[in-house]
This record gives C-alpha cells, sequence and structure tokens, in this order.
C-alpha cells in the first residue's frame, strides 16, 4: 500500500467521484425510520438462523459463486456481518480482522483510472479470494465461510442454502407469472413484470468483473430520493472528502444520483451513469441507470405496487436536493437476479458474452436451452449448427477476450498462457477495474424452428 501511496491518491479520487461505495446501500442517509429498517431487515436474514448450510465441498464450488475481495469488503460495511462470522463460524476476532484488511486491500489497490489498461477477470479475483482465504481459514473453516457468503449474497433468507423465495429462472429464459422486476446482466437488461406481461425494459449498465453482480431474489421496500452518501473508512479516501463523513444529497461529490433503491448488500439500483455507461461495465456490483432512466423506474414500481409517488412528486424532490426522502413502497416487489448468456428471445437464438466467466457457454447448456423450446439441436442443419457452435465457443470468453475455462478452445497453451497471465495480474499489488469490452457481446441466430417462441423482446424500451 504504502509503496502506491502517490498513484492511490490520484486514481482514487476520481473513484470517489464515480461512487465506489455507492453501490453499498451502507448509509440510507435519511430523516425517516423506513428505510434503516428495511436494510436492517434484509442485513440481519441469516443472523437471525442458527444453522448455516451445509458447506461447500471443494474449490470449485467457492469459485462457481463468484465471491471477490472487494464484494467481501462492501459486506464487512454490515456490522452484523462481522458478528455472523464470530457466532455462526466461531472465527476469532484476529481472523475477522485479518479477513477486513485483505479485502480493504483489495479495494486500496483498485483505481478508476481511464488510462490504467486492465485486464480484469473475475474468475482470477475469485481465485485470489479464494485463495487467501482458504490460507488464513484453513478448508474446513473457508468451506463454511463461503457457503454463509453465497447466502447473504444470493439473498437466501432460509439460511438452508435453497432460496425458498419462488424464482421464475427455474427453467432457461422462464417467464415470470407475477409482478417483478427482472435483470439479467449479460444482457444489460432490465424488465419489469406486471401480472406476467412484460410492460417496460431498461438498457442497464452492470457491475465490473471485480464487482460482479449476484444471482438471486431479492426485494425493493423503498426508494430513497436525493440520497446521502458516508465515504467508508478506507486509505483512498482523501482530499476533499473524509472517511465518515457525510456528502449531503445533492453535492457534486455524492455518487448516487437522485434516487438509489436498495435490494440488499452489496447492491442498489440507483441512477447518476453516464448513457455511455449503459450496455457495459458501470458500477461497484450495482445496477445503473441514468438519473432519467431511474425517475422514470421509480415512478413504474410506484404504480406496480400501489404506492401513491408522481411525477409532480419526484419534481419536488429535486427542488429540494439537500433534503432526503423516504418512500416505502406499499408492498414489497421481488428483483430477481439473473446470469443467463444463452437466450431465445421471440425466435431469435442470442448467445451473450460470458463476462463473468461462469462457464455457462458450453454445448450442454446450449442444448438445455434450445430443448426447453422443443428444438434439438441436432436437427438443425449442419451449416446452422456449425455457425451456432462457433458463435457459441466465441461468445465463451471473458471481456477482455480470453477464453473462459471449459470453453472449447480454451485448453491450447497460448490460451492458457494468457489466463495464467491474468491471474498474476489480479494478484498483483496494484490494478484499475475493468471499464470495457473487448470484442462482441453477442452473437444471434434466426432458427425457423424457433419462430414465435421464448422470452419476450424489449418492450417500451428506456435506453438513455
Amino acid at each position: 500500500m504504502k509503496l502506491h501511496q502517490s498513484k492511490i491518491f490520484i486514481t482514487f479520487f476520481s473513484l470517489i467521484l464515480l461512487g465506489f461505495y455507492g453501490c453499498a446501500p451502507q448509509e440510507q442517509g435519511n430523516t425517516n425510520t423506513g428505510a434503516n429498517t428495511n436494510a436492517n431487515a434484509q442485513n440481519t436474514t441469516v443472523a437471525t438462523n442458527t444453522n448455516v448450510a451445509k458447506p461447500a465441498e471443494n474449490k470449485e464450488v467457492a469459485l462457481a459463486m463468484p465471491v471477490t475481495l472487494p464484494v467481501l469488503d462492501a459486506m464487512f460495511s454490515d456490522e452484523q456481518f462481522a458478528n455472523d462470522l464470530k457466532t455462526k463460524l466461531q472465527l476469532s476476532d484476529e481472523q475477522i480482522q485479518k479477513l477486513k484488511q485483505l479485502s480493504g486491500e483489495a479495494v486500496g489497490n483498485l483505481s478508476d483510472d481511464e488510462t490504467d489498461n486492465h485486464s480484469g477477470s473475475t474468475r482470477a479475483e475469485t481465485e485470489r479470494a479464494n485463495n487467501e482465504i482458504r490460507q488464513l481459514l484453513g478448508e474446513e473453516k473457508a468451506n463454511r465461510f463461503f457457503e454463509l457468503v453465497r447466502q447473504r449474497w444470493e439473498g437466501n433468507e432460509s439460511g438452508t442454502g435453497t432460496n425458498t423465495t419462488t424464482s421464475a429462472s427455474a427453467k432457461p429464459n422462464s417467464l415470470p407469472t407475477d409482478t417483478r422486476v427482472v435483470v439479467n446482466a449479460p444482457a444489460y437488461r432490465m424488465d419489469v413484470f406486471q401480472d406476467g406481461k412484460l410492460v417496460k425494459t431498461y438498457k442497464v449498465g452492470i457491475g465490473y468483473p471485480e464487482f460482479p453482480l449476484p444471482k438471486g431474489i431479492r426485494k425493493a421496500s423503498n426508494i430513497i430520493f436525493n440520497p446521502t452518501w458516508t465515504p467508508p473508512d478506507e486509505p483512498w479516501v482523501k482530499g476533499k472528502i473524509k472517511a465518515g463523513e457525510k456528502i449531503e444529497a445533492g453535492s457534486k461529490l455524492n455518487p448516487l444520483g437522485p434516487i438509489k433503491i436498495p435490494i440488499g448488500l452489496p447492491s442498489l439500483i440507483h441512477g447518476g451513469k453516464s448513457p455511455a455507461r449503459l450496455g457495459n461495465f458501470a458500477s461497484h456490483g450495482c445496477v445503473g441507470l441514468t438519473n432519467s432512466q431511474v425517475k422514470d423506474f421509480a415512478l413504474e414500481i410506484a404504480k406496480l405496487t400501489g404506492t401513491g409517488l408522481t411525477p409532480q412528486d419526484i419534481a419536488n424532490y429535486e427542488k429540494q436536493k439537500t433534503e432526503t426522502k423516504d418512500v416505502k413502497l406499499k408492498t414489497p416487489l421481488q428483483v430477481e437476479l439473473r446470469y443467463e448468456t444463452i437466450v431465445v428471445e421471440n425466435g431469435v437464438l442470442k448467445i451473450y458474452r460470458d463476462v463473468y466467466e461462469r462457464d455457462t457457454n458450453t454445448e450442454e447448456n446450449l442444448r438445455r436451452v434450445l430443448e426447453a423450446y422443443g428444438v434439438s439441436l441436432d436437427s438443425l442443419s449442419e451449416q446452422d449448427r456449425q455457425n451456432i457452435l462457433n458463435g457459441l465457443r466465441e461468445m465463451a470468453s471473458d471481456a477482455q477476450g480470453n477464453p473462459v475455462d471449459g470453453s472449447p478452445n480454451s485448453n491450447n497453451s497460448a490460451n492458457s498462457d494468457t489466463k495464467t497471465a491474468n491471474n498474476k495480474n489480479a494478484n498483483s499489488n496494484r490494478g484499475a477495474v475493468t471499464k470495457n469490452i473487448k470484442g462482441k457481446k453477442e452473437v444471434t441466430f434466426q432458427l425457423a424452428a424457433l419462430q414465435g417462441k421464448g422470452y419476450p423482446a424489449p418492450v417500451n424500451l428506456v435506453s438513455q
């Protein structure tokens, strides 16, 4: 850390402006109690359960989450998380402090500097977390630790390792039958469903590979207008901002935009994003929207939940930028976070880049998706089949274009050397968050056998 102090000072001031911790709802920043009550209810879910689910059997389970050290650092912003580590896993104060130090240093050594041409990797960052935590805690406690983190990160409310809230995505590209919000990260798409009907679609920004969006069911219970922000106590908090000093709503130094909607640590849906970041990496574990989009989205979910909120209300809140207002939704709204890279959409097969390296673009998964719509890969023409498999291979790569483990071309020596280099980069003492994707983000195929089938195309698209 000391070796790079001057570097951190420069790069992290720009990072603060972009809102490094804007995606962790650690500061509800309002004079009402509703948002804090909601956040506490979400954050104490694991604490109310006396048992942790059966731990992961091996490292592959931990790597499949994936949980990185920066994500872990955001979790420590909730004091209950450290308490759970002590009471549920019997970790010592020294072990907990070392975990905080590991995750904090990982954050302190990342920057948002556009000139820092970082080739980041979710897989490499996850492997780093996996290796360092196992070295610190040992195999048995590390397995239990990863299981507890997984439960919390994926929004599991049962503490049993199985999300008890009904998920619409048990089958590929499943359509909800209820009212909910569905976010599919690889498609950079957020959909609003009302009683099973798609009513609106938003183009969104997603978490950087170092801060991947989780999967699972979350709940939105509050819309917070003009949220305040409290910078964390990190080495990079310097200059005009001091750790623990509240940044008022409306301040140019506040990264959250005019509205934030907490959906459980460490994620939010919030504004403040440039239109140029939509359809790309844009946040530290959140769903990012422009200010215009987030206002529209707030009205949409208020309408769906029967909550009294009008455009005039929002305009009035905007006029009082320094006054935070917490609007509690009349009924909580489910937010389903998905990671589907192979999608049949309105008769078109779409394959998205595996940007979080979860090994989803495999022939096995392709067959599973096609068979869900009554189509066999083997029944297609030789040309169609070859084109699709070539596209699948092309999309089985990370944000930098490197093959993901398990992809058809991941075993040759050249690609292996590239992956090794990336892993070394992730384990080095400095780096930058990965902001852009190299190459195509998706490939599409028109297939007669899929005509009229699949997930709906965007409706009433809000793209800026």
